[in-house]
């Protein structure tokens, strides 16, 4: 199967488990593994025939707007939900790398999740 990535994606959102953490946006870099089937777009150089990357950028460049999140674990099990839900990939990984322990380039989670079986949508 296909796959588009969308890597390191620069956004602002307010996470972290002590409130005052959480009191100002925090860098994350977001990035995104989308596995579809490229072959129509392929065939038919139609955009509307496989996943805006730019359109998925721009959604998650706003999904931190008013609202926080206390665990990254959170934050990327709900982007990968939203990835799902409305862009359609058979599958999604997404990792959120956040910036917090000096000693240490970033921390990072990762989540994939897919398509359920009798949910409406594609497989």
């Amino acid at each position: 199967m296909d796959k588009i990535t969308l890597c390191d994606l620069e956004v602002s959102y307010h996470v972290g488990v002590p409130d005052a953490e959480r009191a100002q946006p925090q860098r994350l870099l977001l990035s995104v593994e989308m596995v579809c089937d490229l072959a129509p777009a392929a065939a038919s150089d139609d955009l509307s025939a496989t996943i805006d990357y730019y359109a998925v950028s721009q959604r998650l460049l706003g999904f931190g707007a008013g609202r926080s999140w206390r665990l990254i674990e959170s934050l990327a099990a709900e982007i990968a939900q939203m990835i799902l839900d409305d862009f359609q990939p058979r599958s999604v990984r997404v990792e959120v790398k956040k910036f917090v322990i000096p000693e240490a380039r970033y921390v990072s989670v990762s989540v994939a999740r897919e398509h359920r079986r009798g949910t409406g949508h594609r497989l």
